[in-house]
């Protein structure tokens, strides 16, 4: 049976419209990246150095009904050691950071790494580095944070535990009453603790702290004096002797806003997304009493 004409043209605009909607969010990510791109291009011309940048959303997308987090991994290491390789040694690195963390190994080997850059290395913390974001930021000669921007401790956590945690366990209670288990979670957090404070030591004095000042404030970082969670301010950091700013340039803001959280949920904040800025009154302000009564006339 042939279709009317007003049904040939109804059935030809749901496919249009099929074809529309699910092509746009392709198209919708291809010019997100663009605009990253170009954004991350004029920072690196306008500061002369190579922009790396490492974000990561924790709220991640959910597949099946699993969350799927995103945090430091093997790939991510093996893409900034290379574009460090690609970098020349008089060029400076500048590192975007937005992590809740990730793997020690990963972490290890992008501290390291820009460590033995032999140009500066800055880091830039917009709203949070934790954990081995914390390690990386570290690494950097000098760290520029927003004024509310935290970093964290570096403490092992074994299993699901923080090490130090562990530690207690075994020290408090007698021998005879800790299962093996435990015994040989003791044993991996001792060491991890101590690998821990090594790593962090020793990339803090190949930034140039000497030693005492270095292991004091790896012993803080990583001897869980403070939950894994514990948030670390700008000001805090400068007590404990880490070179930071706080003045992060705007560009950085609006890079940030180019890597938006997926959509998953409605948010619970709403504002007017522009920025505001101080307007002149619309009508002249009048003048206090006593100054109109001690007003003189012109003659």
């Amino acid at each position: 049976m042939e279709l009317n004409p007003l049904s040939a043209i109804l059935s030809q605009l749901f496919w249009i419209i099929f074809i529309f909607l699910a092509v746009m969010p392709m198209l919708r990510q291809r010019i997100l990246e663009s605009a990253r791109m170009s954004l991350i291009r004029q920072i690196e011309k306008q500061r002369g150095s190579r922009v790396i940048v490492l974000i990561h959303r924790q709220e991640a997308l959910a597949l099946f009904g699993i969350p799927l987090f995103r945090f430091i991994s093997i790939e991510d290491s093996e893409e900034v050691l290379r574009a460090i390789r690609m970098t020349p040694p008089d060029m400076p690195i500048d590192i975007i950071l937005h992590t809740p963390g990730g793997l020690v190994l990963a972490s290890q080997q992008i501290a390291c790494a820009l460590c033995d850059h032999p140009a500066k290395v800055t880091a830039f913390v917009p709203h949070y580095a934790m954990s081995g974001g914390t390690l990386i930021a570290l690494a950097a000669d000098e760290i520029v944070m927003d004024k509310h921007a935290v970093l964290g401790p570096v403490d092992p956590q074994v299993g699901q535990f923080p090490a130090a945690s562990v530690l207690k366990v075994v020290e408090q209670k007698p021998i005879s009453e800790i299962d093996d288990q435990t015994l040989i979670l003791a044993d991996v957090s001792r060491k991890a603790l101590q690998q821990a404070l090594t790593l962090v030591k020793e990339v803090l004095m190949a930034n140039g702290m000497e030693e005492a000042r270095a292991h004091t404030l790896a012993d803080q970082l990583t001897q869980g004096y403070y939950t894994h969670d514990y948030p670390i301010s700008a000001g805090m950091l400068k007590a404990m002797g880490v070179n930071v700013r706080t003045d992060l340039p705007p560009e950085i803001y609006q890079l940030m806003a180019l890597y938006p959280q997926p959509a998953q949920r409605s948010s619970g904040v709403e504002y007017v997304p522009i920025p505001y800025h101080p307007e002149p009154p619309t009508q002249p302000q009048r003048a206090p009493a006593a100054r109109r009564r001690n007003a003189k006339l012109p003659n």
